[in-house]
C-alpha cells in the first residue's frame, strides 16, 4: 500500500510540474514579463494547495482507495487540455495551470492513508517514504523539455495522461483502506472547525510553509532563476534543477527516519539552520562553482529533510481521525509558501534586476522559523523528545484501532 500510494504520488506530481520547466520558453515564445511567467508557474502551486484542504477531509470521510483514483483520473483532463490547445496564450496556460492544480492535491489522499497502515513509531519513516514521490517534479524537468524538442509540444503531456489513466485505474483495483480506519461522521466543515483548533495545525503549517514551500518555490523557479541569474541554456538549467528535486526527495525520508529515533524538533531545527546559512551565501550570488552549487544543494537536502520532519510532527500529535483533515491544512499551507516566492523573486528581479534580496528575504525567514522551532514547538512537544508530553497516549490509543 505503501509503494502504490508513493507511486500516485509521483505520477501526479510528474503531472502537476509540467508547466515549470516550459516557463523560459513560454516567456520567449509568447513575450512574458518576469512577473507573467512566475504567475504561470505559481498558479497550479497554489489551487493544488488550497484544494488540499477539502481533499484531505474527503479522504477521512472516503479513504485512499477512493480518492486517489478520483483525484488521478480528473487531473487528465487539464493535462490533455494544455498539450492539445491550452498553450498558445497566456490566459489560456493560466487556465490549466489553474485545473491543473487538482494533481498537487493528492498529497493530502497519501498521507493519511499511508499514516493508517503504520503504527506510530514508523511514521515518519513511511511519511518520509511517501513523501519522496515528491520526485515526480524531477521526472518532469529531466523529461519535459526533451520531449518537445525531439517531438512536439503536445508529446509530454500525453506521455503523462496516459500514465496517470494507467494509475488510475490500478489503484482502483488494487488499493486498499487500512483495516479498521475510523470513518469521521461529523460534516465536514464541522471537522474543519475542530482541525483548525487544534494546536499541531498550526505549529506544523509554519514550519512546511517554509520548508516544503522552499523546495516547491526552487523546483519552480531555479530554472528561471539559473537562465537568468547564470546564463545557463534551458536544458542545463532543467537538469540542475533536477539533480536539487532528487537530493531533497532522496532526504525527505532521511527526515523522516531521523524524526523517529531523535525527535522531529531537532532534526527541523538543523535543517532550517542549513536553509538560513545556504540562502545568506547564495544571496551574494557566488560563482556557480563550486560555492553556488554547494549552496543550493545543501538547501535542498535540508528542505527535503524539514519536509519530512514536519509530518513526522504531524504524525505524532494529530488525533487518528483528523489526520487528513490536518494533512489538508499543513499540506495546503506548504504549496501556499511555494506560491509565493517565485511572484517575490520575479517582482524583485524586475524591479532591481537582481534576485540577492530574494534569497536575503528566504534567510530571515527561515531563522524567524527556527527561533519558533526551538522556542514554540519544542515545547509543545515536550523539549523534542520522539513522544510528546501531551497528545502521544491519546493517539497511540487511536492508532491502535486503526493498524
Amino acid at each position: 500500500m505503501l509503494a502504490l500510494a508513493t507511486v500516485g504520488f509521483a505520477v501526479n506530481f510528474w503531472a502537476w510540474a509540467l508547466l515549470s520547466p516550459l516557463g523560459p520558453r513560454f516567456k520567449d515564445g509568447l513575450d512574458l514579463s518576469s512577473f507573467e511567467q512566475s504567475l504561470l508557474v505559481a498558479v497550479p502551486v497554489v489551487v493544488g494547495s488550497l484544494g488540499r484542504v477539502p481533499v484531505g477531509a474527503l479522504t477521512d470521510r472516503f479513504g485512499g482507495r477512493t480518492m486517489f483514483p478520483i483525484v488521478s483520473a480528473a487531473t487528465i483532463v487539464p493535462v490533455l487540455y494544455l498539450g492539445q490547445a491550452g498553450h498558445s496564450s497566456l490566459a489560456a496556460l493560466l487556465v490549466g495551470g489553474f485545473f491543473l492544480g487538482i494533481g498537487g492535491t493528492a498529497f493530502a489522499v497519501g498521507v493519511p492513508f499511508v499514516n493508517a497502515w503504520f503504527p506510530p513509531e514508523r511514521r515518519g519513516l513511511a511519511i518520509g517514504v511517501f513523501g519522496a514521490g515528491m520526485g515526480g517534479t524531477a521526472i518532469s524537468a529531466l523529461t519535459t523539455v526533451k520531449l518537445v524538442d525531439a517531438h512536439s509540444m503536445a508529446t509530454p503531456f500525453l506521455i503523462t495522461a496516459a500514465v496517470l489513466a494507467v494509475y488510475a485505474v490500478a489503484a482502483a483495483a488494487l488499493l486498499r483502506d487500512a483495516p479498521g480506519c475510523a470513518v469521521p461522521t461529523e460534516p465536514m466543515g464541522r471537522r474543519l472547525a475542530a482541525t483548525f483548533r487544534l494546536g499541531i495545525t498550526w505549529q506544523a503549517s509554519a514550519l512546511y510553509a517554509v520548508a516544503f514551500g522552499g523546495y516547491v518555490a526552487f523546483s519552480v523557479y531555479l530554472p528561471t532563476y539559473l537562465k537568468t541569474g547564470y546564463g545557463l541554456t534551458q536544458g542545463d538549467a532543467a537538469n540542475r534543477m533536477a539533480g536539487f528535486v532528487l537530493l531533497a526527495v532522496a532526504m525527505r525520508p532521511a527526515g523522516g527516519w531521523l524524526s523517529d529515533r531523535v525527535g522531529p524538533v531537532r532534526v527541523l531545527a538543523g535543517s532550517l539552520a542549513v536553509v538560513v546559512a545556504g540562502a545568506a551565501v547564495q544571496s551574494f550570488t557566488p560563482a556557480l562553482a563550486p560555492t553556488g552549487t554547494v549552496a543550493f544543494l545543501a538547501m535542498a537536502a535540508a528542505l527535503g529533510a524539514g519536509s519530512g520532519a514536519a509530518f513526522a510532527l504531524v504524525a505524532l500529535l494529530s488525533p487518528a481521525d483528523q489526520v487528513g483533515s490536518v494533512t489538508g491544512v499543513v499540506g495546503a499551507a506548504g504549496g501556499l509558501g511555494g506560491f509565493l516566492p517565485p511572484l517575490v523573486m520575479g517582482s524583485l528581479y524586475g524591479a532591481y534586476g537582481s534576485y540577492a534580496a530574494g534569497l536575503a528575504l528566504l534567510a530571515v525567514v527561515a531563522a524567524a522559523a527556527l527561533a519558533f522551532t526551538l522556542i514554540g514547538v519544542r515545547a509543545a512537544v515536550g523539549g523534542g523528545d520522539r513522544a510528546p508530553r501531551t497528545g502521544g497516549r491519546r493517539e497511540h490509543r487511536a492508532a491502535g484501532t486503526t493498524v
